[in-house]
């Protein structure tokens, strides 16, 4: 089935699933918000912002990136069903969606404390700080044996491939919008990043939509180590289980932001403004931390001001900008799944 046409029903069987449209609340009392995060980690926030605000309440709708991204365009002609606020890992079709002008410009008061990265014309915020890395088992897998590098992770799999094979899992890149977008800062980061694709498919990897099916995994002994997962959700998850250890690697890693911006056709943009702005502010990021494990993206939080440092010079945030549609023309987009589909998939 052609992606477009895949992904649209994905798009409509989440909102069957997960949530549903509601219909307009009388005097601009709704807030539509679409996101690609769980609702679990955020129903505080949403608590807090319905009591800080008693006069609004969200109508929060979850959905995966790509049916996000494809369900927001498919609404642009239904005016009743409009969101008032994208909010998605997917950092790049967000911005693609900013680029084409369907966001509005905000000045949040809450600008000054985000790091510059974060930013983009004001327009697109960077709302967390949530590092990739790789997660392993460690009743199955020794202490020495857990790799430090992207290098020694393609080692450690080549090194003995019959051990590995479908014991490893990554992310599906095909069908998970943030799996391709860390792909591409991969190949951009190094271009070694293939060797280890190349690696991943010798060992017949396990391929997966959200990073919550690689814990999972892992958990239940079925793959010993998951690579490129989301650390937001991998520290939660560990936390209660004591054979997991979660894993940033040294010579780099990437840092995703949950990109939050302001639909332009907005149907309640008082109620978009307040809620972008709960979401950056110093209550709203601690609430998500503490609910979720999303580390708020504020300088002055100290969540990502503390991990930073312990990144060291590995520490490599997702810059919001233009350069993040590199990869999202259709051409050049094929051309890298193709690229990918033949390292993974030799033969």
């Amino acid at each position: 089935m052609p992606l477009r046409r895949r992904v649209i029903g994905a798009g409509l069987l989440g909102l069957a699933t997960v949530g549903t449209l509601a219909a307009p609340a009388p005097d601009g009392r709704l807030v539509r918000v679409l996101a690609a995060t769980d609702r679990h980690a955020v129903q505080p926030l949403i608590d807090d912002f319905e009591r800080r605000h008693a006069d609004l309440r969200v109508d929060y709708i979850e959905l995966g990136s790509l049916a996000l991204h494809e369900r927001f365009l498919l609404q642009q002609d239904d005016a009743p069903a409009r969101a008032d606020v994208l909010w998605s890992s997917a950092m790049d079709l967000q911005i693609k969606l900013v680029n084409d002008g369907h966001a509005l410009r905000h000045e949040s008061p809450h600008a000054a404390q985000l790091p510059k990265w974060a930013i983009w014309k004001h327009e697109a915020y960077g709302t967390t700080f949530e590092p990739v890395g790789i997660v392993v088992n460690r009743q199955l897998l020794a202490a020495a044996e857990v790799p430090r590098t992207h290098a020694a992770l393609t080692a450690l799999l080549l090194a003995d491939v019959p051990r590995w094979r479908g014991r490893v899992a990554t992310y599906d890149i095909e069908r998970a919008g943030l799996g391709f977008l860390i792909a591409a800062q991969d190949a951009m980061a190094t271009p070694r990043y293939w060797a280890l694709v190349q690696a991943l498919g010798r060992c017949q990897a396990s391929l997966h939509t959200d990073t919550q099916g690689m814990l999972d995994s892992v958990a239940a002994g079925h793959t010993l180590l998951a690579c490129n997962v989301l650390g937001s959700y991998a520290e939660v998850f560990a936390r209660a289980r004591p054979e997991l250890e979660v894993v940033y690697l040294q010579d780099y890693t990437l840092v995703v932001s949950r990109v939050a911006f302001i639909a332009r056709t907005a149907p309640n943009l008082r109620g978009a403004r307040l809620w972008l702005d709960h979401l950056l502010s110093a209550p709203g990021q601690r609430l998500l931390a503490e609910a979720g494990g999303l580390r708020g993206v504020r300088t002055d939080a100290g969540a990502a001001a503390t991990l930073a440092p312990r990144l060291g010079r590995a520490f490599r945030p997702i810059a919001l900008g233009p350069g993040l549609m590199a990869h999202l023309d259709q051409s050049r987009r094929q051309a890298f799944l193709k690229r990918w589909n033949q390292a993974l998939r030799p033969g």
